[in-house]
């Protein structure tokens, strides 16, 4: 299994950890403890979930809980007016989290391939416009946060 595909579990786990962790209200601790003792790279109730880069996965669970004030401010003020990341379906707000924190602290991954990663995951539980909302708002986010990686040089 590729780096590239270990970390891609890796962001899978991170949003379905951040989701467990809202709905039953456990911490962080608690929430890696379990993934990575019953949950990664195993099969359960029917529901696989892929190898994953441990220490990406701890990384991108941690940094999104330690960071969260400044990851929902950053992604409310890209949703739409009058929608707020309270509003907004459990699992979307937990891949835009994931997501936002690792375009705002985890330079050493390319802008693009973030927002490639997470409409990924995205159409793993949707297939309708959820993923293109991922998609416009980590778009925007990148393009705020690292516009160097999007500077288009002149012909």
């Amino acid at each position: 299994m590729s780096r590239a595909e270990k970390r891609r579990g890796a962001r899978l786990s991170v949003v379905q950890a951040l989701y467990e962790m809202e709905v039953g209200g456990r911490g962080v601790n608690e929430a890696m403890a379990e993934f990575e003792a019953f949950w990664i790279g195993k099969e359960v109730e029917e529901i696989a979930l892929p190898q994953a880069e441990i220490a990406f996965f701890r990384d991108l669970l941690g940094g999104v809980v330690r960071e969260q004030r400044l990851v929902d401010r950053t992604v409310d003020e890209l949703l739409a007016k009058g929608w707020p990341l309270k509003r907004v379906e459990a699992v979307v707000r937990a891949i835009l989290r994931s997501g936002a924190y690792e375009l705002a602290f985890r330079k050493d991954v390319p802008a693009r391939a973030v927002i490639s990663e997470y409409v990924a995951v995205a159409r793993a539980f949707y297939d309708g416009e959820e993923i293109g909302m991922v998609n416009a708002v980590l778009d925007r986010m990148a393009r705020e946060f690292r516009a160097d990686e999007f500077d288009i040089p002149a012909a």
